[in-house]
C-alpha cells in the first residue's frame, strides 16, 4: 500500500467481522476489474459494496451513471461527502438481496412491465461480494427482471473455479450461472491484495450475461427442478437421484434419461447445460 490508502486505512472505520469486509487496496487489481467491466461514457454502473468508495471513483471516472449500494451505515455519509460533487454518482444504503435491481438503476425513463424487458438500455455491474452471499447475489442478479448484460465480480478463488467448471466437475451453482451467463476468470487476487487479509485467495470473475437464458425451450422452474433433483444425492447415479428428487419410479426415470441420449448410471456433475435440456424435454412430454 501506499501512504495516502494507509492514511485511509487509519481513518475509516475498522472493517466490520459481521460483514465480511476485507477492503481491495493492490492498485493493480482494481485496474483489473476496470478493464474487465469495458465501461463507456453509455455505461450505467450497479456497484455492490463499494466499502470507501476507492473503486466508484475509478468507476465514475468511466461510465456514465454509477449507482453503489453499501450495506455498513457508516460508511454511507462519507459516500456521499467524498461524491457530492458527482451527480452521476447515487450512493443507496441497503441490503442488494431485499432491492431490486431495476429499481435501482430505472432512472425515470425506462418502460418495464414484468418480464424480461427488450428496452435498449442496460446497466453492468461490478461488485466485490462477501463470500457468504455470493451465491444468492448471483442468483438475484441473474434472475432479475432486467439482468445485467454483464457483471465483473470479486469471489472467492474456489468459487469461481467452480461456477467456469466444465462438464465432469459441474455443481448446482456452476449450471444456475451458466444457464443465464458465460462465466470466466480474469484475475487472480491473493489474499494479500486486501486489508484486512482474508484466509483465501480471491478470483475477479467475469460474466457475460445471455440475451437469452442457454435453454429457451424449457420454462427455468422446470429445468432447475430436475437440476436440484439431479444433485441432490451427488454421489449417486442419476436414475437414483431423479428417482427420489422427483418421487418417480425408477423406471420412469431411466426412460427419460435414456430417451435424451443419457446414460442412467452417470452422474450429475457429468451433464452439460444441453444434455439437462434434453432431459428436462423428456420428463415433461
Amino acid at each position: 500500500m501506499n501512504g495516502v490508502e494507509d492514511s485511509e486505512l487509519r481513518q475509516a472505520p475498522r472493517p466490520k467481522k459481521s460483514l465480511a469486509q476485507n477492503f481491495l487496496v493492490d492498485e493493480t487489481h482494481r485496474d483489473r476489474i476496470i478493464a474487465a467491466a469495458d465501461l463507456t461514457p453509455a455505461d450505467t454502473v450497479l456497484e455492490i459494496g463499494p466499502g470507501r468508495g476507492v473503486l466508484t471513483e475509478r468507476l465514475a471516472q468511466q461510465a456514465g451513471r454509477v449507482v453503489a449500494v453499501e450495506l455498513d451505515d457508516r460508511l454511507i455519509e462519507p459516500l456521499r461527502q467524498q461524491f457530492a460533487g458527482q451527480p452521476h454518482v447515487a450512493i443507496v444504503h441497503g441490503d442488494i438481496l431485499a432491492l431490486d435491481p431495476v429499481e435501482l438503476i430505472d432512472d425515470g425513463r425506462w418502460t418495464i412491465d414484468d418480464g424480461p424487458s427488450d428496452d435498449p438500455k442496460s446497466y453492468k455491474v461490478v461488485a466485490n461480494l462477501p463470500y457468504y452471499i455470493t451465491s444468492a447475489v448471483l442468483r438475484h442478479l441473474l434472475e432479475a427482471r432486467v439482468r445485467p448484460t454483464l457483471a465483473v465480480v470479486m469471489v472467492q478463488k474456489e468459487v469461481a473455479e467452480r461456477i467456469c467448471a466444465a462438464p465432469g466437475a459441474m455443481s448446482l451453482l456452476a449450471v444456475s450461472v451458466q444457464f443465464y451467463a458465460a462465466p470466466r476468470i480474469v484475475d487472480r487476487v491473493p489474499a494479500g491484495a486486501f486489508r484486512p487479509q482474508p484466509k483465501v485467495d480471491s478470483a475477479v470473475l467475469r460474466l457475460d450475461v445471455r440475451p437469452q437464458p442457454a435453454v429457451t425451450d424449457v420454462p427455468p422452474a422446470d429445468f432447475f427442478r430436475v437440476v436440484r433433483a439431479g444433485f441432490s444425492q451427488k454421489r449417486k447415479q442419476l436414475r437414483n437421484t431423479l428417482s427420489a428428487g422427483l418421487l418417480l419410479p425408477k423406471a420412469v426415470a431411466d426412460g427419460a434419461l435414456q430417451a435424451a441420449g443419457i446414460d442412467p448410471t452417470r452422474r450429475a456433475e457429468t451433464l452439460a447445460l444441453a444434455e439437462w435440456a434434453a432431459l428436462c424435454r423428456a420428463l415433461v412430454r
